[in-house]
């Protein structure tokens, strides 16, 4: 096979980050591995991994989730994905997708149901409608190989095609998101990550997710546990609102902590300190000194 706008993948994310903005998408046609093992990883890109061989483990959102050959996953932007292992014949096609491309594809699709894809974050296919998706992704790879220059209509022609893989993708897992839609306990499982995902600056307590869910903090907490084998909101909320801190830290390189405890809305320093510590087992410090990409 052939590898498309391949890059050294590292443990810093900054090279990569960059790399997509400049591009608005970014492809790799076959990875032998995980470009991380044991860290999280929270991208404000909407992440594309369709299995070609192997498999895999990784957490989803606090949740375990095993990966086949021709599953498909869709990492939404701001929640959470930790690799964990793989075979050792593991290999995977990668594709990043912009923020601004994805809000542009959201009005250039054909269809409106727009099934929310972290219902069932990862989508089992059969050999040919993998291969067709492949198809549509190496179509992709040679329009994003132009300039705007050599293609002057490349980023709109890079949405169309998106737009046609976003259709053959709605069409091959529909009945898979109502089999989870249907699902009580996975609808509010993934509405309370989504809300904590646009809400976790403005508070970290149980009962104000359980407020806008119009459910009682015990019973939240039951249906988590139960999603997650186990782990309490609390922990849940502790868990993103730590991952999202790693991600400023190492972004930031010339942003203080103070101002990183700002960012995720903590109005006084220390308390994120405190926070950070309790949950990471190390200082904020401690963690941005061991990670030579925020140095």
């Amino acid at each position: 096979m052939t590898t498309y706008n391949s890059m050294a993948i590292s443990t810093s994310k900054e090279p990569l980050l960059q790399t997509i903005e400049q591009s608005d998408i970014l492809i790799v046609r076959e990875m032998p591995s995980f470009f991380g093992y044991n860290e999280d990883y929270v991208f404000p890109h909407t992440v594309l991994t369709l299995i070609l061989s192997g498999s895999a483990r990784a957490i989803y959102d606090m949740r375990v989730i095993t990966h086949h050959k021709n599953d498909l996953t869709i990492i939404l932007p701001g929640h959470i994905m930790h690799p964990m292992d793989c075979s050792d014949d593991f290999t995977y096609a990668l594709l990043f997708i912009s923020p601004k491309m994805l809000n542009d594809l959201r009005f250039h699709t054909f269809s409106h149901d727009h099934e929310k894809f972290n219902y069932a974050p990862v989508c089992s296919l059969t050999d040919e409608q993998a291969a067709h998706l492949l198809a549509i992704v190496d179509q992709l790879a040679i329009i994003a190989k132009h300039t705007d220059k050599s293609l002057p209509h490349r980023y709109q022609t890079l949405l169309a095609q998106l737009a046609v893989g976003y259709e053959f993708l709605n069409c091959y897992r529909r009945d898979q998101d109502r089999q989870w839609a249907a699902n009580r306990h996975a609808d509010i499982f993934n509405h309370f990550c989504d809300l904590v995902v646009k809400h976790y600056r403005e508070s970290r307590e149980v009962k104000y997710y359980a407020d806008l869910l119009n459910l009682t903090p015990k019973y939240l907490s039951k249906v988590i546990r139960t999603t997650t084998n186990g782990l309490s909101p609390v922990k849940w909320i502790e868990q993103y609102v730590t991952a999202q801190a790693k991600r400023l830290i190492e972004a930031r390189a010339t942003q203080t902590l103070q101002e990183t405890a700002y960012m995720l809305g903590f109005t006084e320093p220390t308390s994120f300190y405190r926070y950070f510590k309790r949950v990471a087992g190390m200082t904020a410090k401690q963690y941005r000194d061991s990670n030579p990409s925020s140095l």
